[in-house]
């Protein structure tokens, strides 16, 4: 019924013959826009809306659109309000389609991935150089931002995005330490991802991460020294930027609560943000005497209970360089 008296104002309007025809035709037919869009429809009246929508190319420039498009939203203002927000319009959308869209369709979302393993400096860098976000990142604390891709709308503060990846990092972090195996060597949450945090750096294979995790819990059960060279790489750089270079042997003498080389038992904090499958390593390590690894020239480590198995190990190693 509604069109009925849409199509009957239209008559009225332009006057008799073909021009009522080609209002509805220009109402129900393909626009001008050549591709998907998305369009920011600021806050203002039909007028300004209306003329977005043609700069944008989603109507047809021109008086004869300008007051088509504003009678269709005068006779139509019963299906809901016009929104101001950042909308996707498909090519060749109708007038009547966009009118539904500016009403019901959902604002444009943007996406950001936070990759596992940056340090709180990469990820305020990388937050910080985000698009469509207003205002500046706060450096978080090391380790607390769970690393995932977050959707956010245009305009949204960085530091807003900062908050809702802490409290992502909260929340799993709150899940895993309560259904975690009890070893009774991590004394609490943030010794828990300072762990996983150097399983992190230390593989980049989800199958290893278990047994990284059982080879640093057996080292601190018998009061060992870590030995692990992302700690003193942290050391050397405090997250930010990336060394760029191999360790010497005077690294590893650096003093520093972080150089597990020189100081038994965890660092003092995270030295990255450790992704989920690091934390679920920790929280559900493999079982095994192992007390040392090597990597094997092929991507992974090579794993060993015994000092005589891990020097066979690294000799092996040393053969597949040369």
């Amino acid at each position: 019924m509604r069109k009925f008296f849409f199509l009957l104002f239209l008559l009225l309007f332009v006057g008799a013959g073909g021009t009522g025809l080609k209002a509805w035709q220009d109402y129900h037919g393909s626009g001008p826009l050549a591709q998907d869009t998305d369009v920011v429809i600021p806050h203002g009246d039909y007028q300004s809306t209306i003329h977005t929508l043609q700069n944008a190319g989603v109507l047809k420039q021109g008086w004869w659109t300008e007051r088509l498009a504003l009678s269709a939203i005068l006779l139509t203002r019963h299906d809901g309000q016009l929104h101001a927000a950042e909308l996707h319009f498909p090519a060749f959308t109708s007038m009547e389609h966009a009118f539904w869209i500016l009403r019901h369709g959902k604002p444009v979302l943007h996406k950001i991935t936070i990759p596992e393993g940056l340090t709180a400096h990469q990820i305020q860098t990388l937050v910080q150089a985000a698009p469509f976000l207003n205002g500046d990142t706060p450096l978080p604390q090391e380790g607390s931002i769970l690393p995932e891709t977050y959707s956010y709308l245009r305009n949204s503060s960085r530091s807003a995005l900062i908050d809702r990846a802490h409290a992502a990092m909260v929340t799993t972090v709150s899940k895993l330490w309560a259904d975690r195996q009890d070893t009774g060597l991590i004394a609490d949450q943030r010794a828990f991802v300072t762990l996983a945090s150097l399983v992190e750096k230390e593989t980049a294979l989800t199958s290893e991460r278990p047994m990284v995790a059982r080879v640093f819990l057996n080292r601190l059960e018998k009061g060992m020294r870590l030995q692990t060279d992302p700690t003193v790489i942290y050391a050397l750089t405090n997250g930010s930027p990336p060394l760029g270079r191999p360790l010497t042997h005077t690294d590893l003498q650096i003093s520093s609560p972080y150089n597990t080389y020189a100081v038994t038992g965890l660092p003092p904090s995270p030295i990255c943000s450790p992704g989920l499958s690091s934390l679920q390593a920790v929280a559900h390590p493999a079982t095994g005497e192992m007390l040392y690894f090597v990597a094997n020239g092929e991507g992974g480590h090579n794993f060993a209970a015994t000092l005589a198995d891990h020097n066979r190990n690294v000799s092996l190693f040393r053969q597949k360089k040369e």
